[in-house]
């Protein structure tokens, strides 16, 4: 009995040493991501702060953009999202609602509040889609198109939304965010400095959930009662604030959201259009990037970090857990479609460090992270040297996780400043301390969860339920 002991106390030393280095490479890489943030994020801020954005109205150079909206049974949240739009400020833009074949009364309710009319529109069929049932026109609004086609999913509205869209740049906008009024003005600042070299841009998306929104426009901005809002609301503070400006400064991203992204429309209709998967903004990210290289040209992908969408987010562990499976397969299947590009040098920093950035630390992560919290409870079954252990694994899965996630609290207090309550910092910065305690072993169990949905070759988004944010 002693030597079996000694034997599985021997594997579990073994793993939890792999889980140990692991935790380390990790933490060295998102704490090198977090120095990279700050400084960029402190510079960009104090720009800024100093940055006539209103004089981007007047300038000749600014490029005119289609906003396209796929809506599939968005009834709840599309007229906020519409009113929005309509009042941004942008010298010259287009919305393209796309329809996609919803059976609530999404069509209904767009006709009637904004008077549209069915009109003839020629589409160009640059890339396949569903079959469009009408293109329709506001009387009030000529620059508001509904398109109605067929379902066909999210990329497929799309690409139809692309097909009729009159503007060298499209921005993919979801059925249910909110954006700034100067949102546009920042996002597109990159594109129009750039004299052609950046093709995409990404702007932030935060939770509306808790923030007063009428008309489609943030009165106020608050946080939500809910802890798993307030958690949902950390996590986004980490993944924009640290993670994708560290990518966007090197030119190593490889996502713009699909709720909040700017696009050149040739390059993508070029490298194919959106493809059919649950992660469609992300493939389609990976994609330029890999069309880019094949063709040998200067191009950028980069990230905004102070335009901001407004955003829903679930409010019960169902559904959460449902989303977050669903993220985990799509991103899965953007490495799958790309996996030639893993450490294959012809595709330079995407194929060295980008991809396998995602693939051993976002996609695989997981794993290792819930067999650490196997090996902590183990050891505590084992007792004596290997709890020692079992601690040590602990307190380095809570710099990982919730000193991490305050830093990125702290960084949003220190440069952008979204949210005014001194209260409301506060406890976002408590609320991120428990992090490791109970959200991130949920959220690690349920992206596991997403790879048994990937073995067992599992396709869908699920439902899920939204109560709307504007009044």
């Amino acid at each position: 009995m002693m030597e079996l002991t000694l034997q599985w106390g021997g594997v579990l030393m073994a793993i939890g040493w792999m889980v140990l280095g692991y935790m380390v490479l990790v933490i060295s890489f998102y704490s090198l991501l977090l120095l990279i943030s700050f400084v960029q994020l402190r510079k960009t801020y104090q720009l800024d702060e100093r940055e006539p954005y209103e004089e981007l109205l007047h300038l000749h150079q600014t490029k005119p953009v289609s906003i396209l909206v796929p809506a599939y049974n968005e009834s709840v949240g599309i007229m906020a999202t519409v009113r929005s739009l309509l009042s941004i400020e942008y010298p010259e833009y287009e919305i393209i609602i796309v329809n996609d074949g919803s059976t609530d009364d999404s069509l209904e309710k767009l006709i009637e509040s904004f008077q549209l009319v069915k009109i003839k529109w020629v589409i160009r069929r640059q890339l396949d889609t569903k079959q469009v049932k009408g293109v329709y026109q506001s009387r009030i609004y000529k620059n508001l198109l509904v398109v109605d086609k067929e379902n066909g999913g999210k990329a497929d509205a799309l690409n139809a939304g692309i097909n009729v869209s009159n503007y060298p740049y499209f921005c993919s906008i979801d059925g249910d965010s909110v954006l700034e009024r100067t949102a546009f003005l920042k996002v597109m600042k990159p594109i129009i400095e750039s004299d052609g070299e950046v093709i995409a841009s990404g702007g932030s998306i935060r939770i509306a959930n808790g923030c007063e929104i009428e008309s489609g426009e943030i009165v106020k901005v608050g946080l939500s009662r809910s802890p798993i809002v307030v958690m949902q609301v950390i996590e986004y503070l980490r993944a924009f604030l640290m993670g994708r400006i560290g990518l966007s400064r090197h030119n190593l991203l490889l996502i713009v959201s699909g709720a909040f992204g700017v696009f050149s429309k040739r390059w993508v209709v070029e490298a194919g259009g959106y493809s059919h998967t649950v992660g469609e903004d992300m493939e389609l990210v990976v994609r330029l990037h890999r069309y880019v290289k094949e063709q040998k040209a200067n191009k950028k992908i980069v990230y905004v970090p102070d335009p901001v969408s407004w955003t829903e987010a679930p409010e019960s562990l169902k559904y959460l857990r449902r989303q977050r499976r669903r993220w985990h397969r799509g991103l899965f299947e953007s490495l799958w479609i790309h996996r030639r590009l893993i450490f294959n040098p012809k595709y330079g920093s995407i194929g060295m460090v980008s991809i396998p950035y995602f693939l051993i630390i976002e996609f695989l992560g997981p794993v290792v992270e819930l067999m650490g919290y196997l090996v902590m409870l183990l050891s505590i079954f084992f007792g004596g040297v290997y709890l020692e252990f079992a601690i040590l694994l602990f307190l380095l899965s809570v710099l990982y996780g919730s000193i991490l996630s305050m830093a990125s609290v702290l960084l949003e207090e220190w440069t952008i400043r979204k949210y005014p309550k001194a209260s409301d910092i506060i406890r976002l910065f408590f609320y991120s301390l428990t992090e490791t305690l109970w959200y991130r072993p949920l959220t690690v169990l349920w992206r596991c969860e997403g790879i048994l949905d990937v073995l067992r070759r599992k396709t869908g988004w699920g439902e899920m339920a939204r109560k709307g944010v504007s009044k």
